[in-house]
């Protein structure tokens, strides 16, 4: 629960919506080290149980070691998980849980996890987090082990949970049979309307000084640092366009990528270009979604994108890679760019001209689907459904 990615964000806002609910209560499993793990000092208002239990937002919560072995140690992590809520129900005689698996990482072992949380009169639903097997990161081997294993925990799991639209349409073309139908619910991320670019905020101020930027005077994008985020389109096509503005990536650390782009694009040359790293403070992060002259979301895989709902959010112009995922969320509030050569950097100029009336509309529109379909009262309260089968 840093809340760089999007599900520490969900289980974040989840929890603080339900936090009074008295008909909830949530028990949330967190790494304790390595990779994505819990980030426990930049949570305000933890309660210590003991030096593995905490309490935020009413919820309990669980640290999780493992052994850092690399990309395997998420299956160990995700399989721990599930016997340590197994042993909560167990432990607190828990009627009707829910155990929620967000994502399709441990297959094998799935099947007997399910059985044993059946017989404690348990239920397990699965978000399948997109397709983790298109991902570029991966090798071959690796992706086939992600299908193989969103295949075994899809077809197992009581419910499957799917953020977008469009993956719950691949979930029933792809594992649906005349003796079964995947039971399913669409219920999207969330997020929420931000605009305070007229706050007189110091660290804001601050940052812009530092990176030798001014309001409205820089392209931004904001996500993990992976090939199928697209930011070698993105690059090369800043610097193919005419744009007198910056084009910021506040990213993840990924050395070798970025060394490999280095060398095929030679970007350290073209002074517009500009990657800042992480930033958590999330305040900091919507004054800097917010004052962008425009937005570029490249993300390509997955479903509902929680870093394009924060930019329909906070950023009044909006250029979104055209894939159909990012068409359902988007709608006409966003203008598209496809990866084919020259189609972006056209756009960049394109809305370097946009008059300031035709930025409003979308900025208008955008607001308006996060408004209509994303806040998170809608998401939070579809949950709340969804766990108490209302």
């Amino acid at each position: 629960m840093g809340f760089y990615g999007g599900f520490e964000t969900f289980v974040h806002k989840l929890t603080e919506y339900h936090q009074n609910n008295s008909r909830i209560k949530y028990h949330v499993c967190c790494k304790a080290n390595g990779e994505g793990s819990t980030a426990r000092s930049r949570l305000e208002g933890i309660r210590y149980i003991s030096a593995d239990e905490f309490e935020y937002h009413h919820a309990r919560c669980y640290s999780i070691k493992v052994w850092e072995i690399g990309p395997a140690q998420a299956y160990f992590y995700d399989v721990a998980a599930m016997n340590k809520c197994i042993s909560v129900i167990e432990r607190e005689r828990i009627r009707n849980a829910v155990v929620y698996v967000l994502g399709c990482r441990i297959g094998p072992a799935f099947n007997g996890l399910v059985d044993r949380i059946h017989a404690l009169g348990g239920e397990v639903y699965v978000n399948p987090d997109g397709h983790e097997w298109l991902r570029q990161k991966w090798s071959a081997p690796v992706r086939a082990y992600w299908k193989f294993s969103e295949s075994i925990m899809v077809k197992k799991a009581d419910k499957v949970i799917c953020d977008s639209v469009n993956i719950e349409k691949y979930i029933h073309e792809t594992y649906d049979t005349p003796a079964k139908r995947i039971q399913t619910a669409f219920i999207a991320y969330g997020s929420e309307i931000k605009d305070g670019r007229e706050k007189d905020d110091r660290k804001f101020s601050a940052w812009l000084r530092d990176n030798n930027l001014e309001k409205g005077g820089y392209y931004l994008s904001v996500g993990r640092f992976v090939p199928e985020n697209n930011y070698e389109t993105m690059i090369r096509e800043f610097m193919k366009s005419n744009s007198s503005k910056k084009f910021i990536m506040i990213t993840t650390d990924n050395d070798g990528l970025y060394r490999k782009l280095e060398n095929k694009l030679g970007f350290s040359k073209d002074d517009r270009i500009k990657f800042i790293g992480t930033i958590y403070d999330q305040e900091l992060l919507s004054r800097i979604r917010e004052n962008a002259y425009a937005y570029i979301h490249g993300h390509e895989v997955g479903g509902t994108n929680p870093s394009l709902l924060e930019s329909l959010g906070s950023t009044d112009l909006n250029l979104v890679c055209d894939v159909s995922f990012n068409r359902e969320v988007s709608g006409d509030a966003a203008l598209y760019w496809k990866k084919k050569d020259g189609s972006l950097s056209a756009l960049i100029d394109q809305a370097d001209r946009l008059p300031e009336d035709k930025i409003e509309d979308y900025a208008r529109k955008a607001k308006n689907r996060i408004r209509e379909a994303y806040s998170w009262e809608i998401i939070c309260d579809k949950y709340e459904e969804l766990f108490l089968k209302e």
